[in-house]
């Protein structure tokens, strides 16, 4: 196998993105998360601003949940009146996740990698989840806020990333079921959640697969 993706999805507080980060790290590959906005406006033409206001979440609530993917993988032209839609804006991130799973071996956090690259026979999903009490210290730590704030504001981070991903991928975002790999990071740390990852790929892509 000449490239292979590992995608992370996580809890907000659970550390999923540094563990991404750490894994890219000691395998000598790169890791994209906020990149990928920059990378599909510079493709698109469409302001990043834009591109970082539905991150992960939807900019209007929805009233009612797709029973499948509304994803289509088609791009909205220039000119259109749905050019900068929110899901012409998913659909060029999706585009850049492709292109870069083409390109060479990567680590991608969120944005529905797992489900875009689903297909693809080099790719691995993981989900980095832990307990509440476990994200509230963790964020507690990076901002100042309350305990009651801070626990808002990881339900609402939370529920923007899963109603964003049901909204586009018709299916349950910590759902165990749409990932090859789940870890609770409060359990093993995160070294150790590495080093499961690492151990999976071999087990899944061979043993040689870092060689």
């Amino acid at each position: 196998m000449e490239n292979y993706v590992i995608t992370i999805a996580r809890e907000y507080g659970s550390g999923g993105k540094t563990i991404g980060k750490m894994l890219a790290d000691h395998l000598g590959i790169p890791c994209y998360d906020m990149e990928i906005l920059r990378m599909a406006s510079d493709d698109s033409g469409i302001s990043e601003q834009l591109f970082a206001e539905s991150d992960e979440q939807l900019k209007r609530p929805i009233f009612f949940k797709p029973s499948k993917s509304v994803y289509t993988d088609e791009l909205i032209p220039p000119g259109s009146k749905n050019f900068v839609s929110e899901q012409n804006l998913f659909n060029y991130q999706a585009k850049i996740i492709k292109m870069l799973a083409d390109k060479e071996s990567c680590v991608i956090i969120g944005r529905c990698a797992d489900f875009v690259l689903k297909d693809r026979p080099d790719v691995m999903s993981v989900f980095i989840h832990a307990p509440q009490d476990y994200c509230l210290a963790r964020g507690m730590e990076r901002n100042s806020m309350t305990e009651k704030e801070m626990e808002r504001f990881i339900a609402k981070t939370d529920k923007y990333r899963g109603d964003f991903y049901h909204y586009y991928t018709g299916c349950t975002w910590n759902d165990a079921r749409n990932y090859d790999l789940c870890l609770d990071s409060s359990k093993l740390g995160f070294d150790k959640c590495v080093e499961a990852i690492k151990a999976y790929a071999k087990v899944r892509f061979g043993e040689d697969i870092f060689e």
